[in-house]
């Protein structure tokens, strides 16, 4: 665009002044990464003639190893559309400002890049689709905190359970103490391992988060036994739950998917945040268990996009095809 300049940054350090409200696509969270094996961040700056910061996004570059050949997997995740302070040139031609450079740098780099957690539905569209991506149907979800209790969000089956859960001595604390971070870690790791999409970064990355005002581990017990486990970011006034995992089957009767989530919920409520959202709720299939599970505590549903490009040109024009609308 015209009196735009564009330029990738590899380092928090050599970045420009800019707003740092969105904890997504903020320095504090590529300084994070940047100490986290197995990701290398990637920020997108865009200025003005004048050198003032009009957007910016992050992009994580992502490492995952593989039992199978060709045994590495990379891929760049987006979360969010980036940050545009108010200025002259709309949010969907920044968009396309922004990600025409980030994918001069990934299209070699990387097997695919994915887009998620956009605003609204239909922002950047044309631009995205101009620029070889094609969009999946996805449904989001998030629960209101602001104008009724999550108290009056459920049923009153719910919360017997989860009455009766916590009068058995279940209950959810913020993770402090390294025995903590370590059982928050081995069940989070172990409730993922058949996940093969499921990307759960190095401790290094939690243990950063943790000592964030921005971010906060919670771990459930029972009789001192961790049996659930969540990781929640803070942004803009709102919580958004990142990771969970539950013992569910060993033990089922106290339900510690339930509690987790509730507590997690009740803890961001406490504090004043005005929504949850909850950043993944699993593949778009029409009947998903995970996202009827998590629908139960009151939560709207939100029909998005979740945009995806694939380097190897034919498997991309394939999969647009699949998935075309």
């Amino acid at each position: 665009m015209n009196g735009l300049t564009t330029t990738i940054y590899r380092k928090s350090q050599e970045l420009p002044e800019m707003e740092d409200s969105n904890f997504f696509h903020s320095r504090r969270l590529m300084e994070i990464v940047e100490k986290t094996p197995r990701q290398k961040p990637y920020m997108v700056v865009t200025t003005d003639e004048s050198g003032r910061v009009v957007s910016h996004l992050l992009g994580v570059m992502r490492f995952r190893p593989m039992w199978l050949p060709p045994f590495l997997l990379v891929h760049c995740r987006v979360l969010g559309e980036g940050v545009y302070p108010d200025s002259q040139y709309t949010a969907d031609d920044l968009l396309e400002e922004m990600f025409t450079h980030l994918m001069h740098v990934m299209s070699n780099k990387t097997l695919y890049v994915e887009v998620s957690n956009l605003s609204k539905k239909m922002l950047g569209y044309r631009q995205l689709r101009q620029l070889g991506f094609y969009p999946v149907n996805w449904m989001s979800i998030h629960n209101s905190l602001h104008s009724h209790a999550p108290e009056e969000r459920i049923t009153p089956r719910l919360q017997k359970r989860i009455d009766t859960a916590h009068q058995r001595g279940v209950y959810t604390e913020v993770v402090s103490k390294e025995e903590d971070f370590v059982a928050f870690s081995k069940l989070l790791r172990h409730h993922n391992i058949l996940k093969p999409k499921r990307y759960i970064p190095d401790d290094i990355f939690f243990r950063q988060l943790m000592e964030q005002d921005n971010g906060r581990l919670f771990v459930t017990k029972y009789h001192g036994r961790v049996i659930g486990c969540s990781a929640c970011v803070y942004s803009n006034n709102n919580a958004y739950l990142w990771y969970s995992a539950f013992r569910r089957k060993t033990y089922m009767h106290l339900h510690p998917d339930v509690v987790t989530i509730w507590d997690t919920i009740k803890d961001a409520y406490d504090r004043g945040f005005q929504h949850m959202y909850f950043l993944d709720v699993g593949l778009p299939f029409s009947r998903n268990p995970f996202r009827e599970f998590i629908l139960r505590f009151g939560g709207k549903e939100q029909s998005t996009y979740r945009w995806f490009r694939f380097s190897i040109k034919w498997v991309n024009k394939l999969l647009a095809w699949i998935y075309r609308e």
